[in-house]
């Protein structure tokens, strides 16, 4: 059994120096993981990056240009920086994006697990799957928070109700594939259970396809987050999410056209990050590239 079982993972720790190589050498990558990090560090460090309270109210220093003494990247018809609103709105798009395709992964492999291993369920599990792909997604993710009310919280649940048929789709193609395969099959001869097969044998060698796409669908996840937020179903005033602050920012696109800008260029550098590292690892990890 050790022996059957190491091949395996031998297997998987050579493919991963070659994966590691390959992203190393790829543009996409290094400009999408610069990005992202700058991205992600702005963030965590948003309180060390601007002293100014992105809530405070300063009814003195409405819509000033960017570059004014004290705020460089001006203010809102608040008064409030613009800069603060920006960095603490980084937080709240990524955790977002995050949480829920987190939550989308988790729900959706696991679904993706039993239609593919177990027969009987593939049927039922596959049948709901294709209702929920029947709804283009972003208005599939306007009717749950319809339903659900107003709130960066329902936000979160809809994007990951919306993730989960793919994740589905994509974990019961590859858990066909390897099924029958001479691995899985040494773990049933030695009596290991359902849920140590799935777990220890199938999971780890169908990860490639799931990583490829959790990496694409953050930043859809983050795009439809601000769009949701844009048509005033996700975060709400005055909370200091990039999408409320374009929509915000509507009446005053030819008197304080940065007031849109600077939150769209925002999402349009993380969309564009996470979409850069998507395919920096769907190329790494295509078998037909080695």
């Amino acid at each position: 059994m050790s022996v059957v079982a190491s091949n395996p993972d031998r297997a998987r720790r050579g493919q991963g120096s070659k994966v590691l190589r390959r992203l190393r050498r790829s543009p996409h990558f290094v400009v999408g993981a610069t990005l992202a990090t700058i991205v992600v560090l702005a963030a965590i460090f948003a309180p060390l990056l601007t002293s100014a309270d992105p809530y405070y109210q300063d009814y003195l220093a409405v819509l000033q240009p960017p570059g004014s003494p004290g705020h460089l990247l001006g203010t809102d018809a608040f008064g409030r920086d613009q800069l603060s609103r920006m960095l603490f709105g980084a937080r709240v798009s990524l955790a977002v994006g995050i949480t829920s395709v987190v939550m989308g992964l988790v729900v959706g492999v696991l679904l993706g697990l039993l239609a593919g291993y177990f027969r009987r369920l593939d049927r039922p599990i596959m049948m709901a799957n294709d209702v929920l792909i029947a709804f283009p997604g972003i208005l599939l993710a306007i009717s749950i928070v319809a339903a659900l009310g107003t709130s960066l919280i329902n936000v979160i649940v809809a994007v990951a109700i919306f993730s989960v048929p793919t994740f589905a789709r994509i974990t019961r193609g590859a858990v066909l594939g390897v099924r029958e395969a001479d691995y899985v099959s040494s773990a049933r001869a030695v009596g290991s259970s359902h849920t140590r097969i799935l777990a220890r044998t199938i999971l780890p060698n169908i990860l490639s396809p799931l990583i490829v796409y959790a990496s694409l669908r953050l930043a859809t996840s983050i795009l439809t987050a601000a769009t949701l937020s844009f048509l005033g179903l996700g975060a709400q005033p005055p909370s200091p999410e990039w999408g409320a602050m374009i929509n915000q920012a509507r009446t005053y696109l030819y008197s304080a056209p940065y007031l849109s800008v600077e939150p769209g260029v925002a999402i349009f550098i993380t969309v564009l990050a996470f979409n850069l590292l998507g395919d920096s690892f769907r190329d790494a990890l295509d078998p037909r590239s080695q």
